[in-house]
């Protein structure tokens, strides 16, 4: 029988015994579940085909990233960057999934290059230029006749937009905006590629005409010469230097002193200045973070792209892996026998399930607000505005837990890069920090779910993901048995009475302070413990609920539904048992009634332990994607990590430099001094 991997057959003489023995235990067919990932076969026969062509061409093969210093991994990124568009253009590839599909197979386990081009800098002139603006700067980005990114964050203040300090004063007799940085810490830190590869940036500063500010607005401004790449004049520009991960990508910082800039540079869609500096305001104060919802809706999804890397390393890595004995005399078992080990890995491959639908959901959600807005519809705003930064903030901070726990399960040799644990890991960790800190994020979802608590109490009534805080709750829960943990009403009412308690809690204690003549803003501060716990309950459920509607609602065979229906189940049961003390709080879960999550959270690892390896299979992840020695698809890892070791450049010498400049003299020095 053969194995496959995208497509590709491997006989099976050469795949490691123990994993074909795991991928013969499956009780569903990987590609059906596959399809299902992909929205069906069509999909997936496309989505492989377009990998293939990226996977196949030579252009894309250079030495293992570890074995690269910064500026060669920066280099070689731009170099692969480059090329990926002219491919691009050659094969006619113009679909956006499309390409993130050919793109997701140039890079490793990198940060794409030129990526805020593409995406931030190219969204922002889509959806927030006039048509006539458009016109003159949709060309040039396509083209790439220059190089764009976006630059909002600053050295003094990133999240909080309106404390940015990057000034845009209109200056009527020119017709121009003198843009500026007007403290040290004005400065434009952060954007990537910002240090020395674009042309061009979507700079947020406060709008200033007439001597009066107006807030956060979006201008385009050249940075360099398009003939040289030298900075403009009044511009100071450069690299920030190594960072925790994106060791490819030049984040940079960008100073202007008094830069002029046309009026036109503005971007008008929604607000406006007029040639004598009148200023037109937007129909709804926050049309102008569109583009960062678009982007929290793609970091949601990517948190469970994310945990299926780490799924498919940490759980093919258990399965060839055997340590100590079970039985006396017995041959060591694989490591992925063990409870322990099922405990840390499996509730992670349910939650990187869990925020692939989530994802999904929420593109389908902004595509509905952005079909609402060319209507003139702005109602649904602040909801997917809360929802989105909420759920940015959670799976994220989930992600990284996750992925943490998952590198420890694989050992000392998950410390490796060979794992690609520290790659990957390095490099997703800021989705905590970018596009808004996670905190600030979950404390804007909790103010608006303590809004419509306000409207609830008011008899106004909510709707939406929002509309469990207008039920009557229920005291207690019904579970009787073990089974009941399995019912998907059941633990969803769960969550929501966690909820509503929390929620309704938090907007009790604000009150309570307000009562006290706090301001608004002190009673808010007063209480982040209770608005994060809230914050952080709603999102959990709203996960939990997608997770068991998305199941429900799956045309797909019956046996693709149970393993995904189990996981849901796992997802939800292991999520009770981690916060079991929100559920006993009031009462509405039982010691006994704990103690049955716990019997069904260990049946439900005996459920999942057969399709372990065949689940992550399905994420249909080609090796050389994943870049994981020890999450290969063969599972021949021990005589790989020995080839990926000696290919070290540490080891194109037997006797290295540091012998005779430091370690001889030393040796010999001590050496003498012990026959005195």
């Amino acid at each position: 029988m053969a194995a496959s991997v995208v497509g590709v057959p491997v006989p099976s003489s050469r795949v490691n015994p123990d994993i074909q023995k795991e991928r013969n235990t499956a009780t569903f067919d990987p590609l059906h579940l596959t399809y299902v990932l992909d929205g069906g076969k069509d999909r997936t026969q496309r989505r492989r085909y377009v990998e293939s062509l990226a996977l196949n061409d030579p252009a894309f093969k250079h030495k293992d990233l570890s074995f690269m210093d910064r500026e060669e991994r920066y280099t070689n990124s731009i170099r692969k960057a480059i090329h990926t568009v002219r491919r691009l253009r050659e094969l006619e590839i113009t679909d956006i999934q499309e390409i993130n599909w050919y793109k997701g197979a140039t890079v490793d386990s990198e940060v794409p290059n030129l990526s805020l081009h593409e995406s931030m800098f190219a969204h922002t002139v889509a959806t927030q230029m006039t048509k006539e603006q458009k016109l003159t700067w949709q060309p040039l980005l396509k083209n790439y006749e220059l190089l764009g990114t976006y630059a909002q964050t600053e050295l003094g203040h990133g999240t909080f937009l309106r404390g940015l300090e990057t000034t845009a004063t209109y200056d009527p007799a020119t017709q121009e905006f003198v843009l500026h940085s007007p403290t040290l810490t004005a400065m434009k830190w952060w954007p990537g590629n910002l240090g020395k590869t674009c042309t061009h940036a979507v700079v947020a500063a406060q709008l200033i005409s007439k001597g009066k500010s107006l807030g956060i607005h979006m201008f385009m401004v050249q940075l360099r010469s398009l003939e040289d790449h030298m900075p403009l004049p009044g511009i100071e520009l450069g690299d920030i230097g190594p960072k925790f991960g994106y060791a490819n990508i030049d984040n940079g910082f960008l100073r202007f002193d008094h830069v002029r800039i046309p009026r036109e540079n503005m971007f008008m869609k929604y607000s406006q200045i007029e040639p004598d500096g009148s200023y037109v305001a937007p129909p709804a104060a926050k049309l102008t973070y569109g583009s960062m919802i678009l982007i929290r809706a793609f970091i949601i999804g990517g948190m469970g792209r994310t945990l299926a890397k780490g799924a498919t390393i940490s759980i093919r890595y258990s399965a060839v892996r055997r340590q100590s004995e079970l039985m006396p005399g017995a041959k060591e078992p694989q490591v992925l026998e063990y409870q322990s080990q099922q405990l840390k890995l499996f509730p992670n491959l349910a939650t990187a399930y869990a925020f692939t639908f989530l994802g999904r959901q929420m593109q389908d959600m902004y595509a509905k607000y952005m079909s609402e807005l060319s209507s003139g519809e702005y109602s649904s705003l602040p909801e997917l505005h809360a929802t989105a930064a909420g759920l940015k903030a959670f799976t994220s901070w989930v992600m990284i837990a996750g992925m943490e726990e998952m590198r420890l399960a694989c050992g000392g040799h998950g410390y490796s890069s060979a794992s690609a644990f520290p790659e990957i890991y390095a490099n997703q960790n800021p989705a905590a920090t970018y596009e808004g800190e996670n905190t600030v994020m979950m404390l804007q979802t909790a103010r608006y779910l303590l809004k419509c608590v306000r409207n609830v109490r008011a008899g106004k009534g909510v709707g939406g993901v929002m509309s469990y805080l207008a039920e009557t709750p229920q005291p207690r829960s019904s579970a009787a048995n073990d089974k009941d943990f399995l019912c998907s009403k059941m633990l969803t009412e769960a969550y929501k009475h966690v909820a509503r308690r929390l929620v309704y809690e938090a907007a009790d204690r604000v009150t309570d302070s307000l009562k006290k003549g706090r301001a608004q803003v002190i009673a808010s501060n007063e209480n982040h413990l209770h608005l994060l716990r809230a914050g952080q309950a709603h999102c959990h459920l709203y996960v939990v609920d997608n997770f068991f509607s998305a199941v429900a609602e799956l045309a797909a065979p019956d046996s693709v539904k149970e393993v995904l229906q189990a996981l849901a189940s796992l997802y939800a049961v292991h999520g009770i048992i981690q916060n079991r003390g929100e559920f006993l709080y009031d009462g509405y879960l039982t010691g006994d009634q704990l103690a049955m999550a716990d019997r069904q959270l260990i049946a439900l690892l005996g459920t999942i332990r057969p399709n372990a390896v065949t689940l992550v299979d399905s994420f249909d992840i080609h090796d050389d994607i994943l870049g994981s020695i020890l999450g290969r698809y063969d599972g021949n890892v021990y005589e790989n990590l020995y080839k990926w070791a000696k290919s070290s450049p540490l080891n194109d010498k037997e006797v290295v430099d540091a012998y005779d400049l430091h370690i001889k003299p030393f040796l010999r020095e001590n050496i003498a001094k012990s026959k005195l």
